[in-house]
């Protein structure tokens, strides 16, 4: 092996250990959102209302647990808490199926719902790993009109949670 060769061998030894320690993983930014109704992380993926950065991420809205915040408490993403920035409502039924899309699926405590700030629904999965996708069923009971609902996921082994909000109209 000649010298050029083999210096070009050693430096890429060297190189693809520091690469592999310094470069971010892609799977720590994913999680999960509410795909429908859209919320608002979905709108912004899907470039139905302008938004900054979290329309890259739509599943990385997380925060502490106990938030009442569409951002989770995330400063990136405080655009989710602008309530007149146009988001749009989704008419849905008294009840209604929220289908969650999770990018990784953590061991979960709770999926609770929210709306206009009052809990109306609460489904404990008691540690279970839930699958690719998850539906519930949400009953608004006499709630009608507009609401804003914000739904939380729950993750049993650490101190965070997932947040989305979506805008309806309930029938």
């Amino acid at each position: 092996m000649n010298s050029k060769r083999r210096l070009a061998v050693v430096l890429g030894a060297g190189v693809a250990p520091l690469l592999a320690i310094t470069l971010p993983a892609s799977s720590a930014s994913a999680h999960g959102y509410i795909s429908s109704p859209p919320s608002r992380q979905a709108q912004c993926a899907a470039r139905t209302v302008p938004c900054g950065p979290i329309k890259y991420e739509p599943q990385s809205v997380e925060g502490p647990k106990g938030l009442r915040s569409c951002s989770g408490g995330n400063a990136s993403f405080a655009e989710l808490d602008n309530d007149s920035k146009g988001w749009k409502v989704t008419q849905v039924s008294r009840t209604t199926a929220f289908n969650w899309k999770l990018t990784a699926r953590h061991a979960t405590s709770t999926w609770q719902y929210y709306a206009n700030g009052a809990k109306i629904a609460e489904f404990n999965d008691h540690g279970a790993r839930p699958g690719e996708t998850v539906t519930h069923q949400v009953n608004f009971g006499n709630r009608t009109g507009k609401q804003k609902v914000l739904a939380v996921w729950n993750i049993a082994d650490t101190a965070n949670a997932f947040y989305a909000c979506i805008d309806v109209d309930v029938r």
